[in-house]
């Protein structure tokens, strides 16, 4: 390799995962030999690119910036020469893909299964991240999301048909509270609440109905990062639940929750896979879109 490109791979990896012993398995090399290329790449360059304590690594800014515009450089490069790989006969790959648990059991595994089975030399990694992930700066192949939030210089395919939430309880919790008429009436309630790690905060119960749209910050007893354990938590009585109405929808079917508020429930655009231009260049991936992508009426 040209001595001016030797390490940046390296430091790529440290730099984005934040950490050398991370860094160092997922290059599988043992890690005093990446900090050795780490601090050969400083001492060629004659900067220091990261900023290292006993607790933390982080990049400089002269390694923010070679992490800001290398970094993708170096993602397309390598898109390239796997998609020159995977002209032989049987079309191979590893894809990242950043999603929340919901989407992985009801959504993504029901579709890789099969396809997985199919093509055995095209592996995917899955990451439960409940954070609004730049997946192109994290390294991620593709993500998921509902089709308003994902970003615009993305291509986004369909996974899912139109879906909407669902606010739910059990009966015992309507035994000793009466049902709200409206969503302001969720301040006076018990409510599960999930925080998602982007903003810091739990997430606002979104509404709309007749062209007016409310967004109510509930209070509760517990508090959860994971929507099965919000679902738990409402199955044993413990508040109100905003959830996917798929993963509501056998336990209403079933008596064990009981829906609310149903009028002011609006349906948004459905779950997408998003991902970078870039990753068109994969034959290998592009049957994995045409896999999962959505094809109901």
């Amino acid at each position: 390799m040209d001595d001016a490109l030797a390490g940046l791979s390296e430091f790529l990896a440290v730099a984005r995962e934040r950490s050398f012993t991370r860094a160092a398995a997922k290059l599988g090399i043992a890690q005093p030999t990446l900090s050795q290329t780490i601090r050969a790449l400083e001492e060629r360059l004659g900067l220091r690119l990261l900023i290292r304590t006993t607790r933390s690594v982080s990049p400089t800014e002269a390694g923010e910036r070679l992490l800001r515009t290398a970094g993708p450089r170096l993602d397309d490069i390598r898109a390239e020469l796997e998609a020159l790989r995977e002209q032989r006969d049987k079309p191979t790959g590893t894809f990242r893909i950043s999603a929340i648990d919901f989407t992985v059991d009801y959504i993504l595994w029901p579709r890789l299964a099969p396809f997985l089975s199919k093509h055995p030399d095209i592996r995917v990694e899955i990451a439960i991240d409940y954070a609004m992930t730049d997946i192109a700066a994290s390294g991620y192949d593709a993500g998921v999301r509902l089709g308003d939030v994902v970003a615009k210089d993305m291509i986004a395919v369909p996974l899912t048909a139109h879906s909407r939430f669902a606010v739910v309880g059990a009966p015992k919790y309507f035994e000793q509270h009466a049902k709200p008429a409206i969503p302001q009436d969720l301040t006076s309630h018990r409510c599960i609440n999930l925080r998602l790690p982007t903003y810091g905060n739990t997430y606002a119960w979104e509404f709309e109905k007749d062209g007016q749209e409310l967004r109510v910050r509930v209070e509760g007893q517990v508090v959860f990062n994971g929507i099965f354990q919000v679902l738990t938590a409402a199955l044993d009585g413990f508040g109100l639940a905003f959830i996917p109405e798929t993963l509501a929808a056998p336990h209403i079917e079933a008596g064990r929750l009981r829906r609310v508020l149903e009028d002011w429930c609006p349906y948004w655009e459905g779950y997408h896979l998003y991902y970078p231009t870039r990753r068109q260049s994969s034959p290998a991936f592009a049957l994995l879109v045409e896999a999962l992508r959505h094809r109901g009426s």
